[in-house]
Protein backbone atom coordinates (compact mmCIF):
# COMPACT_ATOMS: atom_id res chain seq x y z
CA UNK A 1 0.00 0.00 0.00
CA UNK A 2 1.19 3.74 -0.89
CA UNK A 3 1.50 6.24 1.35
CA UNK A 4 -1.05 8.03 -0.35
CA UNK A 5 -3.40 5.40 -0.28
CA UNK A 6 -2.80 4.99 3.82
CA UNK A 7 -3.11 8.79 4.31
CA UNK A 8 -6.42 8.70 2.60
CA UNK A 9 -7.72 5.43 4.24
CA UNK A 10 -6.38 7.42 7.31
CA UNK A 11 -8.53 10.20 6.76
CA UNK A 12 -11.15 8.31 6.09
CA UNK A 13 -11.38 6.64 9.08
CA UNK A 14 -11.18 9.63 11.20
CA UNK A 15 -13.28 11.47 9.17
CA UNK A 16 -15.76 8.04 9.87
CA UNK A 17 -15.23 8.80 13.81
CA UNK A 18 -15.88 12.38 13.69
CA UNK A 19 -19.11 11.87 11.64
CA UNK A 20 -19.95 9.15 14.44
CA UNK A 21 -18.74 10.87 17.46
CA UNK A 22 -20.94 14.07 16.27
CA UNK A 23 -24.00 12.10 15.69
CA UNK A 24 -24.06 10.61 18.74
CA UNK A 25 -24.03 13.84 19.82
CA UNK A 26 -26.23 15.84 17.81
CA UNK A 27 -28.36 12.97 16.26
CA UNK A 28 -31.56 13.57 18.47
CA UNK A 29 -31.16 17.50 17.80
CA UNK A 30 -31.09 16.62 13.95
CA UNK A 31 -33.67 14.80 14.05
CA UNK A 32 -36.14 16.96 16.17
CA UNK A 33 -34.88 20.24 14.18
CA UNK A 34 -35.97 17.80 11.12
CA UNK A 35 -39.07 17.18 12.78
CA UNK A 36 -40.43 20.54 13.67
CA UNK A 37 -39.71 21.15 9.64
CA UNK A 38 -41.69 18.78 8.50
CA UNK A 39 -44.53 19.69 11.39
CA UNK A 40 -43.82 23.46 11.20
CA UNK A 41 -44.82 22.80 6.88
CA UNK A 42 -47.32 20.95 7.71
CA UNK A 43 -49.09 23.18 10.31
CA UNK A 44 -48.47 25.83 7.68
CA UNK A 45 -50.50 24.03 4.81
CA UNK A 46 -53.14 22.81 7.03
CA UNK A 47 -54.10 26.77 8.31
CA UNK A 48 -53.75 27.67 4.67
CA UNK A 49 -56.86 24.84 3.55
CA UNK A 50 -58.69 26.11 6.50
CA UNK A 51 -58.08 29.54 5.34
CA UNK A 52 -59.43 28.90 2.21
CA UNK A 53 -62.17 26.77 3.07
CA UNK A 54 -63.27 29.48 5.73
CA UNK A 55 -63.14 32.06 2.54
CA UNK A 56 -65.31 30.12 0.41
CA UNK A 57 -67.96 29.58 2.88
CA UNK A 58 -68.18 32.79 3.76
CA UNK A 59 -68.24 33.69 0.14
CA UNK A 60 -71.21 31.28 -0.40
CA UNK A 61 -72.71 33.05 2.61
CA UNK A 62 -72.61 36.50 1.64
CA UNK A 63 -73.75 35.50 -2.47
CA UNK A 64 -76.82 33.59 -0.89
CA UNK A 65 -77.66 37.01 1.49
CA UNK A 66 -77.14 38.82 -1.87
CA UNK A 67 -79.35 36.11 -3.23
CA UNK A 68 -82.02 36.48 -0.83
CA UNK A 69 -82.38 40.58 -0.98
CA UNK A 70 -82.87 40.38 -4.32
CA UNK A 71 -85.68 38.25 -4.49
CA UNK A 72 -87.44 39.85 -1.87
CA UNK A 73 -86.55 38.59 1.50
CA UNK A 74 -84.75 41.20 3.25
CA UNK A 75 -85.37 40.17 6.61
CA UNK A 76 -83.66 36.87 5.90
CA UNK A 77 -80.91 38.40 4.09
CA UNK A 78 -80.52 41.12 7.17
CA UNK A 79 -80.08 37.88 9.49
CA UNK A 80 -77.34 35.92 7.16
CA UNK A 81 -75.69 39.63 6.38
CA UNK A 82 -75.53 40.06 10.32
CA UNK A 83 -74.14 36.43 11.51
CA UNK A 84 -71.77 36.87 8.47
CA UNK A 85 -71.25 40.61 10.27
CA UNK A 86 -70.69 38.55 13.89
CA UNK A 87 -68.92 35.41 12.89
CA UNK A 88 -66.94 36.48 9.30
CA UNK A 89 -63.50 36.63 8.93
CA UNK A 90 -61.38 38.65 6.56
CA UNK A 91 -63.26 41.41 4.64
CA UNK A 92 -66.73 39.68 4.98
CA UNK A 93 -67.89 41.51 8.15
CA UNK A 94 -67.17 44.82 6.44
CA UNK A 95 -69.07 44.38 3.57
CA UNK A 96 -72.19 42.33 5.17
CA UNK A 97 -72.27 45.29 7.08
CA UNK A 98 -72.18 47.66 3.88
CA UNK A 99 -75.20 45.34 2.16
CA UNK A 100 -76.75 45.49 5.80
CA UNK A 101 -77.00 49.49 5.87
CA UNK A 102 -78.00 48.92 1.72
CA UNK A 103 -80.62 47.36 2.78
CA UNK A 104 -81.94 49.66 5.32
CA UNK A 105 -81.91 52.44 2.67
CA UNK A 106 -84.04 50.32 0.29
CA UNK A 107 -86.71 50.18 3.44
CA UNK A 108 -86.54 54.14 3.16
CA UNK A 109 -84.80 54.54 6.48
CA UNK A 110 -82.65 57.19 5.43
CA UNK A 111 -81.39 57.96 9.22
CA UNK A 112 -80.69 54.64 9.92
CA UNK A 113 -78.96 54.07 6.92
CA UNK A 114 -76.34 57.07 7.59
CA UNK A 115 -76.21 55.95 10.71
CA UNK A 116 -75.06 52.40 9.41
CA UNK A 117 -72.61 53.79 7.10
CA UNK A 118 -71.38 56.46 9.88
CA UNK A 119 -69.95 53.09 12.04
CA UNK A 120 -68.40 51.54 9.59
CA UNK A 121 -66.58 54.85 8.47
CA UNK A 122 -65.73 54.83 11.98
CA UNK A 123 -64.60 51.67 12.55
CA UNK A 124 -60.92 51.14 12.18
CA UNK A 125 -61.09 47.84 12.24
CA UNK A 126 -61.86 47.90 8.53
CA UNK A 127 -59.94 48.55 5.72
CA UNK A 128 -59.92 52.28 4.59
CA UNK A 129 -61.36 51.28 1.19
CA UNK A 130 -64.24 50.19 2.97
CA UNK A 131 -64.51 53.07 5.42
CA UNK A 132 -64.38 55.52 2.20
CA UNK A 133 -67.36 53.72 0.33
CA UNK A 134 -69.06 54.07 3.74
CA UNK A 135 -68.22 57.75 4.21
CA UNK A 136 -69.29 59.12 0.63
CA UNK A 137 -72.89 56.52 0.86
CA UNK A 138 -73.41 58.29 4.16
CA UNK A 139 -72.45 61.94 2.49
CA UNK A 140 -75.00 60.99 -0.48
CA UNK A 141 -77.53 59.96 1.40
CA UNK A 142 -77.18 63.19 4.12
CA UNK A 143 -78.22 65.52 0.68
CA UNK A 144 -81.67 64.69 1.00
CA UNK A 145 -81.84 64.88 5.04
CA UNK A 146 -78.83 67.08 6.38
CA UNK A 147 -78.41 70.96 5.18
CA UNK A 148 -75.94 71.97 3.34
CA UNK A 149 -73.10 72.45 6.47
CA UNK A 150 -73.89 69.22 7.33
CA UNK A 151 -73.41 67.69 4.14
CA UNK A 152 -70.23 69.64 3.24
CA UNK A 153 -68.45 68.38 6.92
CA UNK A 154 -68.84 65.09 5.61
CA UNK A 155 -67.61 65.32 1.42
CA UNK A 156 -65.80 68.20 1.35
CA UNK A 157 -62.53 66.11 2.78
CA UNK A 158 -63.19 63.83 -0.07
CA UNK A 159 -63.61 66.25 -2.66
CA UNK A 160 -60.19 67.14 -2.84
CA UNK A 161 -58.18 67.39 -5.55
CA UNK A 162 -56.48 63.43 -5.55
CA UNK A 163 -58.97 61.95 -3.50
CA UNK A 164 -60.59 58.76 -5.53
CA UNK A 165 -64.13 59.95 -4.84
CA UNK A 166 -63.54 63.23 -5.54
CA UNK A 167 -66.46 63.46 -8.31
CA UNK A 168 -69.08 61.92 -6.58
CA UNK A 169 -68.23 63.86 -3.54
CA UNK A 170 -68.60 66.81 -5.63
CA UNK A 171 -71.93 66.16 -7.44
CA UNK A 172 -73.45 65.73 -3.45
CA UNK A 173 -71.68 69.03 -2.75
CA UNK A 174 -72.99 70.28 -5.89
CA UNK A 175 -76.73 69.13 -5.33
CA UNK A 176 -76.74 69.88 -1.41
CA UNK A 177 -75.77 73.37 -2.47
CA UNK A 178 -78.51 73.82 -5.15
CA UNK A 179 -80.91 72.55 -2.58
CA UNK A 180 -79.81 75.15 -0.47
CA UNK A 181 -79.89 77.79 -2.99
CA UNK A 182 -76.30 78.47 -2.47
CA UNK A 183 -76.07 78.64 -6.20
CA UNK A 184 -72.61 79.82 -6.63
CA UNK A 185 -71.67 77.18 -4.44
CA UNK A 186 -73.36 74.37 -6.51
CA UNK A 187 -72.00 76.24 -10.07
CA UNK A 188 -68.47 75.92 -8.56
CA UNK A 189 -68.83 72.47 -7.58
CA UNK A 190 -70.24 71.59 -10.83
CA UNK A 191 -67.49 73.04 -12.44
CA UNK A 192 -64.64 71.20 -11.14
CA UNK A 193 -66.63 67.78 -12.45
CA UNK A 194 -66.79 69.30 -15.90
CA UNK A 195 -62.51 70.66 -15.90
CA UNK A 196 -61.62 67.38 -14.22
CA UNK A 197 -59.97 64.74 -17.32
CA UNK A 198 -60.69 62.00 -14.22
CA UNK A 199 -64.51 62.23 -14.24
CA UNK A 200 -66.63 59.27 -15.51
CA UNK A 201 -68.83 60.03 -18.37
CA UNK A 202 -72.10 60.10 -16.53
CA UNK A 203 -70.83 62.45 -13.90
CA UNK A 204 -69.53 65.02 -15.85
CA UNK A 205 -72.86 64.93 -17.96
CA UNK A 206 -75.07 65.39 -14.78
CA UNK A 207 -72.54 67.94 -13.99
CA UNK A 208 -72.99 69.89 -17.48
CA UNK A 209 -76.97 69.73 -17.25
CA UNK A 210 -76.56 71.08 -13.76
CA UNK A 211 -74.70 74.02 -14.85
CA UNK A 212 -76.49 74.58 -17.54
CA UNK A 213 -79.63 75.11 -15.63
CA UNK A 214 -77.67 77.03 -12.98
CA UNK A 215 -76.84 79.27 -16.13
CA UNK A 216 -80.76 79.43 -16.79
CA UNK A 217 -80.96 80.86 -13.56
CA UNK A 218 -79.15 83.59 -13.98
CA UNK A 219 -75.83 82.25 -12.32
CA UNK A 220 -72.47 82.78 -13.35
CA UNK A 221 -71.32 79.05 -13.87
CA UNK A 222 -67.68 79.71 -15.62
CA UNK A 223 -68.53 77.23 -18.00
CA UNK A 224 -67.16 77.54 -21.56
Amino acid sequence: MSDDSFVREVNEDLRNDQMKALWNRFGNVVIAVALLVVLGTAGWRGWEWWRDRQAAQFGDAFLSAVEQADAGKQDDAVAALEELARSGSGQYPALARLRIAGETLEKGDKPGAIAAFDAIANDSAFEEAFRSVARLRAGLIAVDTETYEQVKARLEPMAAAGQPYRSLAREGLGLSAFKAGANEDAAKWFREITQDAAASGGVRERATLMLDLLAGKGVATGAS
